[in-house]
């Protein structure tokens, strides 16, 4: 297992997921031309992981505002994904089922010894590459306002610096760093 690196064409992927109680079929091309947020996250019916979806379907008209999409990922079944959103009030945006693993391990993020997914974030352009990527201890919650800030300032082709937000001056086109 390796894991996905800055600029990395995504892995390709198809699997089933949950959204607005209906179960479809996603893969990484049905977003080709857009954003994607791809975040996964260790399990349902857990503390941490609620905090982020709920967090992710506040921000989801934010993120579409911004041409992007939305997709979490854990190996819960697709039964779990729909009793867990109908228990949190409904989710925005679809809740992939990895149960074969096969998404995590392809992404680089699944602890093999927990079965689980690491807490990993990927922004994925609109050509398929990994524009952005971050992995956090599963005890440490993401920031789902910072995955925002993150997707405007990539979206703006330039140099944003450490606190960027959007309104603000980005750096030069002149400098590489």
């Amino acid at each position: 297992m390796s894991l996905v690196r800055l600029g990395d064409k995504a892995p390709d992927f198809a699997v089933k997921g949950v959204h607005q109680n209906r179960v479809s079929e996603y893969s990484l091309s049905r977003y080709k031309g857009k954003w994607l947020v791809l975040f996964f996250y260790p399990a349902d019916f857990t503390f941490i992981c609620p905090t982020e979806v709920v967090g992710f379907s506040k921000l989801a008209k934010d993120f579409a505002a911004q041409g992007a999409e939305i997709l979490g990922v854990s190996v819960d079944s697709l039964d779990s994904h729909r009793s867990w959103a109908d228990e949190l009030g409904g989710i925005d945006y679809p809740l992939l089922s990895d149960e074969e693993k096969t998404l995590s391990r392809a992404y680089g993020v699944l602890d093999e010894r927990e079965g689980v997914p690491l807490r990993a974030t990927f922004i994925i352009n609109p050509n398929g590459e990994v524009s952005y990527l971050v992995i956090s201890h599963v005890n440490v919650g993401r920031s789902v306002e910072e995955t925002l800030r993150v997707l405007k300032a990539l979206r703006t082709e330039r140099l944003c610096p450490s606190e960027w937000k959007p309104g603000e001056a980005t750096g030069g086109l002149d400098h590489k760093y």
